[in-house]
C-alpha cells in the first residue's frame, strides 16, 4: 500500500513537472486592441511606388507638390523597413489611415509575451518643412506604454518613414499633412 501511494505520488509529482515545463514552453499572449478594418496587404510594389512618388515630387518642375499616399503603400513601406531591422519592436504592421491618424497595429514579442501593439501617430510638419511623427498613445497589449517609450518610437516611426524618403525628397518643403479615408495627403512646395 505504501509503495502504492508513493508510486502515486512520484506520478502526479512527475505530471505536474510536465504541465509546468509545457505552460512554461508556450508564450503568454496578452491580446490588445483589435484593427479597426479588415487586414491591409502589403507588397514590395507598393512599397515602391511610396518611394517613386517622394521621387517624382522632387523632381516636378512645376513647384507645388501634392502626394497622395494610400494604407497599402504606406503598411508596405513600414513593414519593408521594419525586417530590415535586427530586432523590430513591431512584426507584421497594418498602417490605417483614419480620423486624422495614422493608426498602426502590429505583434509584439518580448520573451515569453507576445501582444498586440497599437500606436496612434499624429503626423507634423516641421517649422523647416519636414515630415516627423508624434505618438500620441501606445498600447501593448491591455497596457499603456510610458512616455520615454512613445518618445523613442515616435523617432524611430520618423527616421523609418521621413528619414530613409529624405534623399528623395531633397529641396521638398512640406506644408501641410491631412489623413482621412485611408489616404495621407502630403502638401509641399519645391524650394
Amino acid at each position: 500500500m505504501i509503495d502504492s501511494k508513493k508510486h502515486t505520488y512520484t506520478l502526479l509529482a512527475l505530471s505536474s513537472l510536465a504541465l509546468l515545463l509545457a505552460s512554461l514552453a508556450c508564450q503568454v499572449n496578452l491580446g490588445g486592441p483589435e484593427p479597426p478594418g479588415p487586414p491591409i496587404p502589403v507588397s514590395p510594389d507598393a512599397a515602391e511606388q511610396l518611394k517613386e512618388l517622394w521621387a517624382s515630387a522632387a523632381a516636378d518642375p512645376n513647384g507645388q507638390v501634392i502626394l497622395i499616399l494610400n494604407e497599402t503603400q504606406v503598411t508596405s513601406f513600414l513593414a519593408f523597413s521594419l525586417a530590415k531591422q535586427e530586432s523590430p519592436i513591431i512584426q507584421e504592421p497594418q498602417v490605417y489611415l483614419r480620423q486624422g491618424s495614422i493608426q498602426v497595429f502590429g505583434r509584439t514579442e518580448r520573451g515569453l509575451v507576445n501582444a498586440i501593439v497599437r500606436l496612434i501617430v499624429a503626423p507634423r510638419v516641421t517649422p523647416e518643412g519636414h515630415l516627423s511623427f508624434e505618438i500620441a498613445s501606445a498600447d501593448f497589449g491591455p497596457i499603456p506604454a510610458p512616455e520615454a517609450l512613445r518618445s523613442g518610437l515616435s523617432s524611430m516611426l520618423t527616421e523609418a518613414f521621413a528619414g530613409s524618403l529624405g534623399p528623395f525628397a531633397t529641396g521638398l518643403r512640406i506644408e501641410t499633412v491631412a489623413v482621412a479615408d485611408g489616404q495621407m495627403a502630403i502638401v509641399g512646395s519645391l524650394r
